[in-house]
């Protein structure tokens, strides 16, 4: 009688697969979640509480404020959220992850020896947000550069300078900080007038350019207080500069200036006013 050998079916765990799978994708679409969750909420938030405590500041350099701190804290969030994303479904798959953050554990105080200016700039850029003392749309000098803030996080800044450069400084280098736009900006010119002319009369023609330009319709709206004169502030060599000031909202001083300057030469040319120039004289010694 002949014997039939039994086909050894082999079955594929199509059941665990499934169910593995669904528990991944539902993680991922948590986490998805979640990022959607902080990158609306978070910038909300912040500009409620901002908002609510802002006093006399202005609603701008308030709204510049919040979006510097919504950006770093849902760049943080959205971090966050991948390495907890990584760990769940490694442990999902059988992983086991204990070998691994013991070995992260490892690696980061090698890291932490090794990567001190790293250290260096993510603590200083904390506190450079925390403080306020810059954010995205301000004018600033660090570290010997200026330009315009287009970026900041915890580890570095990027500035844009007039040449259209963009500069990427680490935070650690930052030492000292100039911002030429918080909360309001300055107009301040020195205007040379020759050694022969009336001051007094200098002085009421600054102070007049000053106050048309206050209440025009375009510049007006810059201004929130009229550029005049402070003092006679220099004896040149070859002039007396005297010394203008004024305030205007922040980052517009340089816009109030140009055209503060294009009046003034203007009106000293109506009034007969001389700014004086460097002279060169020419001796000629072969006749």
């Amino acid at each position: 009688m002949m014997k039939v050998t039994p086909i050894l079916a082999i079955s594929f765990p199509w059941d665990r697969v499934v169910s593995q799978g669904l528990r991944i994708a539902l993680i991922i679409g948590l986490a998805f979640i979640s990022y959607l969750i902080i990158h609306r909420a978070v910038p909300k938030l912040i500009r409620t509480a901002l908002f609510r405590g802002q006093g006399e500041r202005l609603e701008e350099e308030v709204a510049k404020r919040a979006d510097t701190l919504s950006h770093v804290l849902v760049r943080t969030g959205a971090v966050a959220i991948i390495i907890m994303i990584v760990f769940m479904v490694l442990a999902e798959l059988g992983i086991n992850i204990t070998p691994i953050l013991a070995g992260a554990g490892i690696a980061g105080i090698a890291l932490g020896l090794g990567a001190q200016s790293l250290v260096k700039d993510i603590i200083t850029g904390f506190f450079i947000i925390i403080e306020n003392q810059y954010g995205k749309g301000d004018v600033v000098r660090v570290a010997g550069i200026a330009g315009l803030v287009e970026d900041i996080n915890l580890r570095r800044t990027v500035l844009r300078d007039l040449d259209g450069i963009v500069h990427s400084i680490p935070n650690g280098e930052i030492t000292t900080s100039s911002n030429f736009t918080r909360d309001w900006s300055r107009v301040n010119l020195n205007i040379p007038i020759a050694y022969k002319e009336d001051i007094d009369h200098v002085i009421q023609v600054l102070n007049r350019v000053g106050e048309e330009l206050a209440k025009d319709e375009v510049f007006g709206l810059l201004i929130t207080e009229p550029p005049q004169v402070l003092r006679v502030d220099n004896f040149a060599e070859s002039s007396i500069e005297i010394k203008m000031l004024g305030t205007t909202k922040p980052i517009r001083q340089w816009d109030v200036m140009g055209e503060l300057r294009k009046r003034i030469k203007k009106a000293f040319d109506e009034e007969g006013i001389e700014i004086p120039y460097p002279h060169r004289v020419v001796i000629d010694r072969s006749q």
